[in-house]
């Protein structure tokens, strides 16, 4: 074994996981975090939870500590910590482990127990998430080279290749996904024995498949990830549909085929943050125009007449047959249906944005507009928000504007009835302008308190007198309304 001793304080090592070591070392048994936190340690990076292995088994771990769950057939023993930090609520342990057939190509048939680390080392995935560390006392455990693959910046498989993934075959799909989050490359051997077992995939849940998959769509470079499945035969396994856009040509507005457009608008909503079904959706807004895609000798050009409804329907499949959730399927289907909305401002009526609001909704409006900026940046042109774009977002901040009004007010008509005894008529309908225009002047004055004592008052004027106050509040609304619009428009630089 290559052990090496490193001083704990060169990594920041929580609390929370020195002492759930402690407490197994102090019970006389061996303790060392082990696999991607180990690895994430070296590479400068924060650890997203923190694994531990140990020689002891599940029952005796289980009595160390006051609260844990064991509910698996690998046994991990959760340990409930009082870390408010989420990576180090539950510290995992497993026991050590050896080598076993797996018949079904993705769980091992038996779990067997062992007492050395360098047993259950052996049976990992990668040379990075083969390495062990004991936070106590230093030793570094790093059998298979782990440390200078991290140098190299590749992923190798623990031994040969063919055998880890004929193991599991979602090893095939995870080296692909650390490569990407990484910004590795895979290893020759390991890559080709990808290839040649690619089919594997085949054998693994659709759920654990999604789940790595959204996490090479979440990394910093899901372009490089998609195109690595593509290159080592695995996405015809997991999105067909998107490798027929490879080679179909677009509209001469278009600089790439299907294919590279999709790639590029997903890689531009990852350069943004934004979030999951932004990111699918930006991906999958043009998914139907290989199915879509006419000549048109008329206009002599390819036309995708209805792209943006097959689509729709299209995604919902995908996204349904992967088991997304169904709050990430709608939203999804919604932003590819609508992707093609009419942004022409010069031709656009202001009823025709709120059409589309209301299609998309509220909150997810602004959504929609990133995602056109996606589609932008992906057909090749270097400004993903230009002038025409900017005037309808300001359209469509200006329909969501709530419209200067009574409605603005504390109260209501009926609020001064109950509280006058008036009978409904003009004479409310007044008072309630003329309440508007004192408010649009002080919005302090806005309190129910105060519009009620306010509007006893006015109810002792003329019908004329509270006519002619009511004229000068809509004079005012008017004026109001059109200096917020003035605001949005010089906002988005279309004033």
């Amino acid at each position: 074994m290559n052990n090496t001793i490193i001083d704990p304080k060169t990594f920041d090592i929580p609390d929370t996981v020195s002492r759930v070591t402690q407490t197994l070392k102090d019970a006389g048994f061996e303790a060392y975090i082990v696999g991607g936190c180990v690895r994430d340690l070296f590479l400068g990076r924060a650890p997203k939870d923190w694994d531990l292995t140990t020689n002891a088994k599940p029952e005796e771990i289980i009595a160390l500590f006051e609260e844990t769950f064991y509910e698996n057939d690998f046994g991990t023993v959760g340990v409930v910590t009082e870390s408010e930090d989420p990576s180090q609520k539950i510290i995992e342990i497993t026991p050590y482990r050896t080598e076993s057939l797996y018949s079904d190509r993705r769980r091992p048939d038996a779990v067997t127990f062992s007492d050395t680390i360098a047993e259950d080392l052996k049976r990992r995935d990668f040379t990075i998430n083969a390495m062990a560390f004991d936070v106590i006392t230093g030793e570094f455990i790093d059998m298979y080279g782990g440390i200078e693959d991290l140098h190299k910046k590749q992923i190798q498989t623990v031994g040969e290749p063919a055998d880890r993934f004929n193991e599991d075959g979602l090893r095939i799909l995870r080296a692909v996904r650390i490569a990407t989050e990484l910004g590795f490359d895979i290893e020759e051997k390991t890559l080709q024995a990808i290839k040649d077992n690619s089919s594997l995939l085949s054998h693994i849940s659709v759920e654990r498949i999604k789940d790595e998959f959204t996490r090479i769509v979440m990394s910093k470079e899901p372009m490089a990830g998609i195109v690595l499945c593509q290159h080592v035969g695995i996405l015809s396994l997991i999105i067909p549909e998107l490798e027929k856009g490879i080679g179909v040509e677009q509209t001469p507005s278009h600089a790439f085929d299907v294919w590279t457009h999709l790639l590029k608008s997903l890689q531009h909503a990852a350069d943004k943050g934004y979030p999951l079904y932004v990111r699918l959706s930006a991906l999958f807004h043009d998914i139907a125009k290989p199915d879509t895609r006419r000549f048109s000798k008329g206009k002599d050009k390819y036309t995708f007449y209805g792209h943006e409804v097959v689509g729709a329907r299209m995604v919902k499949k995908i996204l349904q047959r992967l088991k997304y959730p169904k709050e990430t399927v709608e939203m999804v289907t919604t932003m590819v249906r609508w992707h093609m909305f009419f942004a022409d401002p010069d031709l656009i009526t202001l009823s025709a944005v709120r059409r589309l609001i209301a299609n998309v909704g509220k909150d997810r409006i602004w959504d929609l507009m990133n995602i056109r900026m996606c589609d932008r940046i992906g057909t090749g042109r270097p400004k993903e928000n230009p002038y025409r774009l900017r005037k309808y977002q300001a359209m469509v901040e200006e329909a969501l504007h709530d419209p200067v009004s009574v409605a603005m007010l504390a109260i209501n008509g009926k609020d001064i009835m109950d509280v006058t005894r008036e009978t409904p008529g003009p004479k409310i309908g007044y008072i309630l302008n003329a309440l508007l225009e004192e408010v649009l002047d002080n919005p302090t004055l806005n309190t129910k308190e105060y519009l009620l004592k306010r509007a006893t008052e006015l109810l002792a004027l003329s019908l004329d007198e509270l006519q002619a106050k009511a004229a000068q509040g809509k004079d005012l609304k008017e004026e109001t309304q059109k200096a917020e619009i003035q605001k949005i428009r010089r906002k988005h630089k279309v004033d």
